[in-house]
Parts: C-alpha cells; structure tokens; sequence
C-alpha cells in the first residue's frame, strides 16, 4: 500500500468522493444479501406453513430493496467516476508540472515516448483502479464479513467448514499477486520500450528511409513486440494455474453445502428455507471470488503503473532556486557575465574527462566574445552553465556580479535568449512560434524581428503568410528557414544576453552575411556569445575564445589570432584555402609584426 499512500495527496482530497464510492458499493452488498432472507421467510413461513395473506407485504419489501440497492449502486458509480476523473486530472498536471522543473539532467537519458506512456497509460491505470477497483476490492471483503455473518446466524457450524474453504482462496490469491506484479511490472516497461520505438521510428522516418532501414526497424519493434508477447503470455500462465483452483474450491464450498445442508435437512436441525437462503448467500459470496482474479488483476496493473509515476514525480530537481533569490529586474540588468575558474564535468559521466577545466572569461556589457574549437571542446557546456541549465563543479559564475545561484531562475533565463544549433519548432503558426518568448508582443514587432533575421520574404512567399502552420518540429521548412525563424524568435525578446550557438550553419554564405550585417545592429549594447565553425562568424567579436578539451588554448580578437601558429589560424588556413588573397594578406600581417 506504499505505492497508494504516495499518491494518496492526489486523491485524499476528495475522499468524500472515495468514502461515497464505498459505502454506495456496500449498501448495494447489504441490500442484496438480504434478499436470501426473504427468500426463506417466503418458503418457511409462508409456502411451508400455508399462510399467503403476507405475500403482498414481502413483494413490496423486494422492491424496496431494488430501489434502494439501486439508489447505493448510482452513488457507487457517480462517487467513483468522479473521483477517477480527479484523480487523473491532478496527476496529469502533476506529472506534466514535474517536466517542466526537471533539470537537463534529467533529460539526457529520459526517452520521449517512456515519458508519453507514463502520462497516459500509466495515469489511467491509476484512475481506474482508484475509481472502482479499490471499491471492488472493498466490497469482495464486505461480502465475505457480510455474508458469512449473516450464514452464521442461520447455522454456524456448517458456516465455518465453509469458511476454512474460503480461506484456500485467500491463500492462493496472494501467491496470484505474488507472481503476478512482477509480470505486469514488465509489461509496462515492455509497452513504455514499444512506446519509445514508435516515437522515434515516426519523428525519424526520413533517416529511416534515406538509408533503406526499413527492414531494420522492422526487425527492432519485433524484438520488442516478442517481448511484450512472452510477457502476456507468462501472465496468461499465471492465470492459468489460479483459475482452476479458485473454480475448484468455490464449487467445492456449494458441494459441501449441499452435502452437509441436505443432511441437516433430511435430520430436521435446519429448515427446507434456510438451506435455499444459504445456497443464494454462498452464490453471492462465490461470485466475486471467482471475479478475484481480475480485481487483484486490475490492483497489480495499478500498482505497477503507480511505482512509474511516482518514480516520474519523486525525481530530484537538479536545478532550483535558493531558499530567498535575487529576482531581477529587466532596466537594471546590465549583462555583465564573468566565468572565474569553472570547471565541471557532466551528472554520470564520471569515467569522463571533465567538460570544463579552469575556465576564466570577463564579457563587460555590450561585448561580443566568440568561442571556436572542435567537437566536445567545451563551446556548449559554457552556454548551458551560463542558462544555468547545469551548477558548476567548481568557480562561479556571475551576471553583474551576483553569482548565478542567488539568482532567480525565471528571471536569471528573461535576460537571456539562445539560439540552438538543432533548431526546434512548435506544430502551429509560425507567428506563434515567433512569439513564443513574447506572447505579448505586436504584430509589428515580430515583422521587425523577422525582418532583422532575413525570414520576412520567405514567410511572406507561404500561403498564409504569418499564420502559415508549419509541420511537426517545422518540417515544412528548410533547416535554414527554421534557423532564421529561431534567431528572429530570439531577437524579439530583446535579451541582455544573446548566444547563438552555431546558428548560421545551416545557412547559405550570402544570408549569414545578411544576417551578420543585421546582428550587429542587435548585438549593440547587448553582451553577446557566439559559438560558431565559421572564421567569418567570429572575426568581428571583441574577443575569441579557443578551446580545447575543456580547456583554453588561444584567446584574443581576430588580429590577434590569425597572427600567431595555432589552432585559430590553422582552422582559417583550412576555411580559406580557395581564397590565397586572404590568407596571403593575414600573412604579410604576420611578418609585419614578427619582422
């Protein structure tokens, strides 16, 4: 019951609803085992004795009776139905809540569709149970405390031969739920690893495709779809061994009853009545023990899905807030960023070396500092410490002097705006997407936006202009019409700090000239990082930074660099070979200064 008490903060809330959904399933019990009653009190008192004049009286009991049973069943099914609904309502947004707070961290190793199935199938697995299982659960328990009470008072001797039968089925009911969790434990990550395949075999079809891997997914999803079938098919052995035994020992509690009943009968300690009420008692106990199986059945599954989400909902937050943060104001912030001996190394990546090692950088306000050097050199981990999307190791950290830390999430990241290499786009207008940043924002800011980003012609040419729908993840798009649309949605932010992470590689030479032309413009007054391959998107910074494996190896502006042997001036050798003026330009440079 951990795994209910863990969620019991979703559901206690509406316990009127839960305590409802009870009671009505345990009325509906009380009044229908009352029926056996009449049943014996119409055959004894009546039929035996030849006295009908109470016939009437006993008819319109039995009515009574349905009504009030099925007043207790409606109160069952509303009382439950709503409390279901609540509860899946809350852990939806729960669980959705939890996904925005998690840190990057969390999503290095986190799968899209594992998540998808936790927020639906998982969910309604909970609802289900929560809503009417528990209460059918419940109410097997009243039938049994009910019902053989009630057996009692008419004969206990033979009521607890009877019971020392049930108790057999008990017994095997918790060996069923013993075996059982554990397969449907595998199920749902079965169904999570399916869920996962199909996500990323969709939003991947074109990969798939150009490389003729159809037969490969093919193969993949089937060793997946195999497991997902020997899982159910080990549930179904399971089923198939508790079956029989409940089957057996219910019919053996009616055999026994007719046995001894018949004989106490046919001896005269018990009546022809009370015989006939207690085979009607016996059957309505016996009837939900056969249906037990699928309720312990049902409370697996639900256990099951209850320890994902609450292993979803109990994760850690990596990234948050101190107890009392600075929260910033936008006219005072200044954009003063300074790195002071930061080094880190990424969350379980210990066999790793280090991302990041001794870093130091002081970008006054209004600067522009490029960063160049080769793959896992460490350009993006600086931007992804400087969101704040991870905590340094060791050093700090500052925008204007207050450590990152002390800062206010929310408001530490509206001063920045980043533009990613891998560009993503949300499935709707592409002025929404614009406006993503700024929903406030007026129509002709975002052309201005727009317009600064080189997007405004071709989002004019769409058939719908600004309120052009672009496909999922903006695959109605070239990667650079979706880059341009980034850094158009990045400007109209109008950010302290801008970064832009490689984000004119997708881009023609002739518009990231444009667009640079544009930038600087923007980059005015703005402390501004750019990550780049390119020489010539870096050589108007006020400072490059060069790195390698973590470390800085060159630093200076462009004069400065392209003077001295290194890796600066090795990348623009290789970037301007087919043009020898350039180089042979920079070299006289060089000769100037050595000679």
């Amino acid at each position: 019951m951990d795994i209910f008490r863990g969620l019991k903060a979703y559901f206690w809330q509406d316990k009127g609803f839960l305590l409802g959904s009870v009671l009505g399933l345990a009325l509906a019990t009380a009044f229908g085992l009352v029926y056996p009653l009449l049943l014996g009190v119409l055959i004894d008192d009546m039929i035996g004795q030849g006295r009908y004049d109470g016939l009437l009286g006993l008819a319109l009991m039995a009515v009574g009776l349905v009504v009030l049973k099925a007043s207790s069943q409606y109160l069952h099914g509303f009382s439950g139905g709503r409390l279901g609904n609540r509860l899946a309502y809350r852990l939806r947004n729960a669980c959705y809540e939890k996904l925005q707070q998690l840190s990057f961290s969390f999503y290095d190793s986190a799968r899209t569709g594992d998540l998808m199935s936790r927020l639906t199938a998982d969910i309604e697995g909970i609802r289900n149970f929560i809503g009417f299982g528990f209460a059918q659960l419940l109410n097997t328990f009243f039938l049994l405390v009910f019902g053989f009470v009630m057996m009692a008072v008419i004969d206990w001797p033979l009521t607890l031969m009877i019971l020392a039968l049930i108790a057999v089925i008990g017994v095997v009911a918790i060996r069923f739920e013993q075996q059982i969790h554990p397969v449907f434990r595998s199920i749902r990550a079965a169904i999570s690893n399916l869920t996962v395949s199909v996500q990323e075999n969709i939003m991947g079809v074109r990969t798939v495709k150009s490389f003729d891997s159809e037969a490969h997914e093919m193969k993949k999803f089937s060793v997946g779809n195999e497991k997902y079938r020997s899982n159910h098919l080990q549930l179904a052995g399971v089923w198939a061994k508790f079956f029989p035994v409940i089957e057996f020992t219910a019919n053996l509690c009616i055999a026994l009853l007719i046995l001894v009943g018949g004989l106490r009968v046919i001896f005269g300690s018990m009546t022809l009545g009370e015989l006939i009420s207690l085979n009607f008692m016996l059957g309505m106990i016996v009837a939900p023990l056969w249906n037990l199986g699928f309720q312990i059945n049902n409370f697996t599954q639900s256990k099951a899905a209850g320890e994902r989400l609450l292993e979803l909902l109990n994760k850690p937050i990596a990234i948050r807030n101190v107890e009392h943060p600075l929260v910033l104001k936008d006219d005072l912030v200044k954009g003063h960023v300074r790195f002071e001996g930061v080094s880190f190394r990424y969350p379980n990546h210990d066999h790793q070396p280090p991302a990041l090692v001794g870093f130091d950088l002081d970008a006054p306000p209004g600067s522009v500092i490029g960063f160049l050097g080769g793959t896992g050199s460490g350009k993006s981990t600086i931007m992804q410490l400087l969101l704040r999307a991870y905590d340094v190791n060791d050093g700090s950290i500052t925008l204007d002097g207050v450590d990152l830390r002390n800062i206010e999430l929310e408001s530490l990241r509206r001063q920045m705006a980043i533009v990613f290499q891998e560009t993503f786009l949300f499935s709707t207008t592409i002025k929404e997407n614009l406006s993503y940043g700024r929903s406030d924002a007026t129509m002709e800011e975002i052309v201005e936006a727009a317009k600064l980003a080189q997007a405004h012609d071709f989002i004019m040419e769409l058939p719908n202009g600004y309120d052009t729908i672009v496909g999922e993840r903006g695959m109605g798009l070239s990667g650079g019409q979706k880059q341009r649309i980034a850094i158009a949605r990045a400007l109209l932010v109008k950010p302290r700090v801008l970064i832009l992470d490689d984000s004119t590689s997708a881009l023609d030479m002739e518009t990231e000239h444009q667009i640079q032309l544009a930038l600087r413009k923007v980059m005015a007054g703005r402390t501004t990082f750019i990550i780049a391959h390119r020489i010539s998107s870096l050589r108007h910074a006020d400072e490059i930074v060069v790195l390698d494996r973590g470390r800085v190896v060159q630093r200076g502006n462009h004069e400065q660099l392209v003077r001295v042997p290194g890796l600066y001036r090795e990348t623009y050798r290789i970037q301007y070979a087919d043009r020898p003026e350039e180089i042979e330009s920079a070299a006289g440079n060089v000769r100037r200064v050595t000679g």
